[in-house]
C-alpha cells in the first residue's frame, strides 16, 4: 500500500471556479475571485482586512517590509520552525535572533523572550507550529512592555483557535501560508490578515508595485509584485466553502491516529494547551528511542519501504549554515534539539481512508523492537 504524506483535496467546486475564470478571462492578479477570498478570508480570521499574496513567506516578507525592518534591526523569533520565519527577516537586512519552544505547546517559550531583548529589538514572530497557536496573550503582553510590534506566523494554523478567538486576529498582523500540503490550498498562496486600515493602504501599495490607487501608473514609492492570480483565489474560494468538512475528516483522522497508536510504548503525541484548539495540519508523533527500540529516522527509513511517506520536524534554525553564529546549542535550545531530533509528521489529507491509517499505525506498532 502506497501512502502519501499529503495530497490536496479538490473535490468541491475548484474546477468549477477555475474554469470560470479562464472563461473570464481574468487570469491574473485582479478579477472577482481575489476580491471574493479576501473578503472571505478576513471573515473567517475575524479581522477587517486580508490580502492575499503570492506565498507565504512573501506574506511574511511583506509584513517586514511595511513594518520598516533593515539592518542592524532583530527580530525574535522560535528556533523550532521553517526556515521561511527567519528568511523573511533576512531579505531585510533584519537579523534573526532565535528562542527556545515551551514544551507545553511546542511554539516560541514567552519565558525566553526578554532575556533576547536588546536596544536593536523591533518585534517577535510567534509561529503557530504544526497548528498549534502560541501563547499570544503573553508574547503581546511583553511586546507592549518593550514598545515592539507582533506578526503572528500561522502558515499552519487554518481555523485553530486561541482561548475562543481565531488565528488570524491575534497579532497586529498575521501571517498564512496556502501551500499544496496546507488544509486549505491553491498550490501556492498566502494572505495576510489585519485590522488597521492604514497598514491596509500601505500593504496594498507595496504589493502592487508601489502604485497609488487613486492615480494609475504613479508610484510615489518602491513596491513590489506579490500578488496572487484570480486563478488561485477561485481555487482558495472553493476550499473556504468546504473548510468545514475539510477540517472535520482531519480532526477524525487525527483521533483515529490518537487511539491506533496510544498502545504503542515510545510514541508522543503533539501537546495541546487547554485554551488552544489546533489546526488539524500534520499529524504529529515522537519517538522515544529507549521505548521504541530505533530512533525517528530509523523509523522514517522502515515506514519508507513499507510504501508510507513521513516528514522529520524542522531543522532547528540555529543549526543551519545561514544562521548559525557559534554561540547556539543544545544548552540554549533543549527542547527545540529534541524535537527535531524525535519529531515525525505522518501521513494527514482528507482522502486518507481508515484503511490506510490502520496500515500506518499497524506499520510502526510492528517495528518496534
Amino acid at each position: 500500500m502506497k501512502v502519501p504524506v499529503s495530497i490536496p483535496d479538490l473535490s468541491g467546486n475548484e474546477e468549477k471556479y477555475v474554469v470560470d475564470a479562464l472563461r473570464s478571462t481574468w487570469i491574473s492578479s485582479t478579477g472577482s475571485y481575489v476580491k471574493q477570498f479576501e473578503s472571505e478570508f478576513a471573515r473567517v480570521a475575524g479581522t477587517r482586512y486580508a490580502l492575499s499574496v503570492a506565498n507565504g513567506t512573501l506574506a511574511l516578507h511583506l509584513a517586514m517590509i511595511a513594518l520598516g525592518v533593515g539592518p542592524g534591526d532583530e527580530v525574535i523569533v522560535p528556533s523550532l520552525t521553517y526556515i521561511a520565519t527567519a528568511n523573511a527577516v533576512k531579505y531585510v537586512g533584519g537579523t534573526p535572533v532565535f528562542v527556545d519552544v515551551d514544551p507545553a505547546t511546542w511554539c516560541m517559550d514567552p519565558s525566553k523572550i526578554e532575556a533576547e531583548i536588546t536596544p536593536r529589538t523591533k518585534g517577535i514572530i510567534p509561529v503557530a507550529l504544526y497548528g498549534h497557536p502560541a501563547d499570544m496573550d503573553a508574547i503581546n503582553s511583553i511586546a507592549m512592555k518593550h514598545g515592539l510590534w507582533v506578526v503572528d506566523d500561522t502558515a499552519e494554523a487554518h481555523m485553530a483557535t486561541y482561548r475562543g478567538r481565531p488565528a488570524g486576529s491575534l497579532a497586529a498582523i498575521n501571517a498564512f501560508s496556502f501551500y499544496g500540503n496546507k488544509i486549505i490550498t491553491s498550490g501556492e498562496g498566502g494572505a495576510l490578515t489585519y485590522d488597521d486600515p492604514d497598514l491596509d493602504q500601505r500593504l496594498r501599495m507595496l504589493r502592487n508595485q508601489g502604485m497609488d490607487p487613486g492615480r494609475r501608473y504613479y508610484f510615489p514609492i518602491v513596491g513590489y509584485n506579490f500578488r496572487l492570480t484570480n486563478i488561485a483565489c477561485a481555487l482558495l474560494c472553493a476550499q473556504l466553502e468546504r473548510r468545514d468538512q475539510i477540517v472535520a475528516r482531519r480532526r477524525e483522522i487525527f483521533a483515529t491516529y490518537r487511539k491506533l497508536l496510544a498502545p504503542v510504548p515510545g510514541i508522543g503525541f503533539q501537546p495541546v494547551a487547554d485554551w488552544a484548539v489546533p489546526a488539524p495540519w500534520l499529524f504529529c508523533a515522537t519517538i522515544d528511542q529507549n521505548e521504541f527500540g530505533m530512533d525517528r529516522d530509523a523509523l522514517a527509513e522502515k515506514l519508507g519501504e513499507k510504501g508510507i511517506d513521513t516528514r522529520p520536524f524542522f531543522v532547528p534554525l540555529h543549526s543551519l549554515p545561514p544562521y548559525q553564529t557559534g554561540d547556539h546549542g543544545a544548552d540554549k535550545f533543549p527542547e527545540t534539539e529534541k524535537l527535531a531530533r524525535d519529531g515525525i509528521n505522518l501521513p494527514t489529507f482528507g482522502g486518507l481512508s481508515d484503511a490506510q491509517i490502520e496500515y500506518v499505525c499497524q506499520s510502526i506498532a510492528a517495528l518496534r523492537q
